[in-house]
């Protein structure tokens, strides 16, 4: 019997995705056992759920949240559904796997060590969509929030994200990677517990991979495993940039203390007032949420 690989999938209002993602599984898979697909769904208004229940040919399930309560939340509520397991697809709707890319992702795990999978990350013309971060560090802050994120992530170490495709071709442990797509051993979920639900979007994988860290579980990362994902638009949406430039503030504060936060808070006023003054819609936002904590989203739109 091979590796019994379960797939979370979390969606809100995700029709449009979802069937696609859904085809992509049974070649996707093969080399595992597929134990069991769950959808845990945030209170979509479409026809999401209808599309996963009438997925006939593979074994999917619905768990419904009853509301939008984010990216963690779903996680948790589609874990806690799953039965036996060696280890966890955890997947956006707007993925589609490559065939054979779960049974080379789940190999990581024969590394001792090794807590969390991250594949390679192509966009749906092939290209490669960076994935892998180094440590927040109040250094990088500040050179992302002079120079800009992929600038800095071009230069040696500089920059939290790592945009060197180089990098891509090797595997090799990561400090974190984009939660759009991870493969989480039993052990992890088992030692590193819940994932943090009051993150609501962005920040949760971070969080968990630090977590998982600190209890002596890597996050490595795989160039022969690739999923394709169309990618968010956190970098358009003014509430969702907001919400991700708030919650990597508050990953710092959580896993370095207080003047690591301190430093690292200021590069972020800093380099998002400097993209407000430019006119830049999504920055003038985050700003505002970095400097009054009362105008935060506490609840997502429901």
């Amino acid at each position: 019997m091979g590796v019994r690989v379960a797939v979370v999938i979390v969606t809100y209002n995700s029709a449009d995705a979802l069937g696609s993602c859904l085809a992509s599984l049974p070649d996707g898979c093969d080399g595992v056992d597929l134990t069991e697909i769950v959808v845990a769904d945030n209170a979509s208004r479409d026809s999401t759920c209808e599309i996963a229940k009438n997925f006939t040919e593979l074994p999917v399930r619905v768990v419904d949240l009853g509301r939008n309560a984010g990216y963690a939340a779903g996680i948790n509520a589609g874990i806690a559904s799953l039965g036996s397991y060696d280890a966890v697809l955890v997947i956006n709707p707007d993925v589609r796997v490559r065939p054979g890319a779960v049974a080379k992702l789940a190999k990581v795990f024969q590394r001792p060590g090794v807590g969390i999978a991250a594949p390679k990350l192509e966009n749906p013309d092939g290209t490669l969509q960076p994935s892998l971060r180094r440590p927040p560090t109040v250094l990088r802050a500040w050179a992302e929030a002079l120079i800009g994120g992929n600038r800095a992530g071009r230069w040696a170490s500089l920059g939290e994200l790592i945009t060197d495709p180089r990098r891509y071709d090797v595997a090799g442990p990561a400090a974190w990677a984009t939660g759009g797509v991870l493969m989480l051993s039993a052990k992890v979920v088992m030692t590193a517990g819940r994932w943090d639900e009051s993150f609501l979007l962005y920040g949760e994988e971070t969080d968990f991979a630090l977590r998982a860290g600190n209890l002596g579980l890597l996050t490595w990362y795989t160039p022969d495993a690739v999923f394709e994902h169309d990618g968010g638009d956190s970098g358009t949406n003014p509430m969702l940039w907001a919400l991700l430039t708030v919650n990597r503030t508050r990953v710092v504060r959580r896993h370095y203390g207080f003047w690591a936060w301190a430093g690292y808070y200021a590069a972020a006023v800093v380099g998002e007032g400097i993209r407000a003054l430019a006119g830049r819609r999504t920055a003038k936002l985050a700003l505002e949420w970095l400097l009054r904590p009362s105008r935060r989203l506490r609840v997502l739109p429901q």
